[in-house]
C-alpha cells in the first residue's frame, strides 16, 4: 500500500493539519531572509563608499548645499531634496549620528525592495531563486545594498512589471493608475530622477502592450508633476535634473574622466547566455509563459543592454532589475508546476533557496563588505594630530577625488568649510571643473593643481591621495601625512621655507 500522498508527503493523521501552514511558513522564511541579509552585512562593519555617506551627512548638517559646496551656475536646487527631507526628519526624531543614518539607508532600502517584489508574487521563493541566479552574472544585489534612493526607483519598476505579469494578457483596469501614480510619485520625490521613466514606457510600447503603455505614461506625467511639486520647486527640480544629466556627460572630453557609473560597459555576455537558458527551460518544461517579444521586461533588458554599452548605469539600474523580474516570473511558473502549494517539498525548497540567497549575498568575497574597515578618515575627533590641518572656518577643501568628499563630509557634517568637488563634478564652477578635468586627464600630475594652489588662502587646504613616500611636488605648500594614504597641504604659516612633511604615528601603520 502506498503510504504517501500525491505530493510525496507521508500519510498521517497529523500531517494534513500541518500542511495548511506550509504557505505561511514559506512566506515567513522568505520575508525573514530578506531582513536577515542586510542585518548580517552590517555586522561586518560595512559602510557604503559614496552617496549614502553624503546623504546622511547632509541630513545631520541641516545646511543647504551652497554652504557645503563651491557651486557653479548649473546648481539651482537640491537634486535629492525628498530623500534629504526624509533623513532629516528621521535624524530629528532619533538623533542618530551619520553612521546610524547610513545603516538605516542600507537596511530599509534593501528590505523595501525585496518585500515589495515578493508581495507581487504568489510564490515568494521565486524572488529568492532569482537572487541566487543574478548573483552568478552580476553585482546587482550589492548595488541594492548601497543605501541610495535609486533603489526606490528600481523597486517601483519591478512592482509595475510584476503586476503586469500577474495581471495576464487582459488589459489593465482603470484603477491601475490609482496605485501606479503614487508609486512613481514617491520614487520621483525621493530619488529625483524622473526622465528615465521613459525607458519602461518604451518597453511596454515595444512589447505591444499599448494600454499598459499609455496608462503608465499618464501615471508618469502626473507623478512627475506631483513628485516635483512636493519639493516646493516643481519647475526648478524638473529642469535641473535634465541640466545636470546633460552636463554630467557632455562636459567631459574623454570617458576616463567620467565617474565609473557613467563610463561604458562592454556588454554583458552572461546576460545573453542566461536569457538563452530561460528560452530552453520554457521549451523543455512547456511553460505557459507569454513570448519574450510580448514581455516588456524583456524589451527593457534589450534596450538597457544596448544603452549600457555607452553608459553602464542604464544596465546596472534599469536592465538588471528587468532581467531579475524576467527570471522571477519564469521561476514562479516552474515552482507552481512542480511543487504543490502545501507540499512539504515546497517548504524544503524555500528553505534551501533562503540559505542559498543568504549565503551568496552575505559572503564577504573580495572583501566587498569589509573593505572600509581599514579606511582612515580626515577627522580631528578620530585623529587629534590633524588639529590645524583641516580647513579653517570659511575655508575651502580642494581635492579632485570624490571619495575624499564623501568620507570627509561623512565624518565632519558640521565642518565650517566648503568642498570644491562634491557628489557631481558638473555642479562645479567652470573654472574649477577645468582644473579637475586637467588633474584627471594628467593622472594627478602636480602641475595640474597650479590654478588651485595660486588662489589658495591660509584657511584653505589641498588634499591629495598618495602613499607615505609620495609627497606631492608642490613646494608652495607645507604638507602633512596625518592619515594613511592622504596628504594635506596648506600655505606656510610663516615666511620661512615650507617645513618638512609631518608623518604621524597613526599614518605610519
Amino acid at each position: 500500500m502506498n503510504n504517501t500522498d500525491d505530493n510525496d508527503n507521508p500519510r498521517s493523521s497529523g500531517l494534513p493539519a500541518l500542511r495548511r501552514y506550509v504557505p505561511l511558513a514559506a512566506w515567513a522564511v522568505a520575508i525573514l531572509t530578506i531582513l536577515m541579509i542586510p542585518l548580517r552585512i552590517i555586522q561586518y562593519g560595512y559602510l557604503p563608499g559614496d552617496d549614502a555617506l553624503r546623504h546622511a551627512a547632509k541630513a545631520v548638517s541641516g545646511r543647504p548645499w551652497p554652504e557645503i559646496l563651491v557651486l557653479g551656475p548649473s546648481f539651482h536646487f537640491d537634486p535629492n531634496w525628498g530623500w534629504h527631507w526624509l533623513l532629516r526628519e528621521i535624524y530629528l526624531s532619533t538623533h542618530w549620528n551619520t553612521e546610524g543614518l547610513v545603516l538605516f539607508e542600507v537596511i530599509a532600502l534593501f528590505v523595501v525592495a525585496g518585500w515589495a517584489a515578493m508581495l507581487c508574487l504568489k510564490r515568494p521563493e521565486a524572488w529568492l531563486a532569482a537572487m541566487v541566479l543574478i548573483s552568478l552574472v552580476s553585482d546587482f544585489l550589492p548595488r541594492l545594498l548601497l543605501g541610495r534612493p535609486f533603489v526606490l526607483t528600481i523597486t517601483a519598476v519591478a512592482v509595475i512589471f510584476l503586476a503586469w505579469q500577474r495581471h495576464g494578457p487582459a488589459p489593465p483596469k482603470w484603477w491601475t493608475v490609482l496605485w501606479m501614480t503614487p508609486l512613481i510619485t514617491l520614487a520621483v520625490f525621493l530619488h529625483g530622477v524622473w526622465y528615465l521613466w521613459t525607458l519602461p514606457i518604451a518597453a511596454f510600447f515595444l512589447a505591444g502592450q499599448f494600454r499598459w503603455c499609455f496608462m503608465l505614461a499618464g501615471s508618469w506625467i502626473a507623478a512627475t508633476f506631483f513628485g516635483s511639486a512636493l519639493t516646493g520647486h516643481p519647475v526648478e527640480s524638473i529642469l535641473q535634473a535634465l541640466q545636470v544629466a546633460f552636463r554630467a556627460v557632455g562636459l567631459h572630453e574623454t570617458q576616463n574622466t567620467l565617474v565609473s557609473e557613467l563610463q561604458p560597459s562592454g556588454g554583458d555576455i552572461y546576460t545573453i547566455i542566461l536569457i538563452g537558458g530561460l528560452l530552453i527551460a520554457r521549451q523543455l518544461l512547456k511553460l505557459d509563459a507569454p513570448p519574450l517579444h510580448r514581455n516588456p521586461a524583456f524589451w527593457l533588458v534589450v534596450m538597457c543592454w544596448v544603452l549600457g554599452c555607452e553608459t553602464s548605469r542604464f544596465w546596472e539600474d534599469w536592465g538588471l532589475p528587468a532581467l531579475m523580474v524576467l527570471m522571477t516570473c519564469d521561476l514562479q511558473m516552474i515552482f507552481q508546476a512542480r511543487f504543490a502549494l502545501e507540499s512539504f517539498k515546497r517548504l524544503g525548497l524555500v528553505c534551501g533557496l533562503a540559505l542559498a540567497a543568504y549565503a551568496v549575498t552575505t559572503s564577504d568575497v573580495g572583501s566587498r563588505w569589509t573593505h572600509n574597515l581599514t579606511q582612515q578618515y580626515l577627522s580631528v575627533a578620530e585623529h587629534p594630530e590633524l588639529e590645524g590641518w583641516m580647513p579653517d572656518n570659511g575655508g575651502i577643501f580642494y581635492s579632485a577625488e570624490q571619495s575624499l568628499f564623501y568620507q570627509t563630509f561623512f565624518k565632519n557634517p558640521d565642518g565650517d568649510w566648503r568642498y570644491v568637488l562634491g557628489f557631481e563634478s558638473s555642479l562645479m564652477t567652470d573654472e574649477d571643473f577645468a582644473v579637475y578635468q586637467s588633474v584627471r586627464w594628467n593622472d594627478g600630475d602636480a602641475k595640474a593643481y597650479k590654478p588651485w594652489v595660486d588662489k589658495m588662502r591660509p584657511q584653505d587646504r589641498l588634499v591629495i591621495l598618495g602613499g607615505r613616500g609620495d609627497q606631492p611636488n608642490i613646494p608652495q605648500l607645507e604638507w602633512n601625512y596625518g592619515v594613511s594614504g592622504i596628504w594635506i597641504g596648506r600655505l606656510p604659516r610663516t615666511n620661512s621655507p615650507p617645513v618638512a612633511p609631518k608623518i604621524s604615528a597613526t599614518a605610519a601603520h
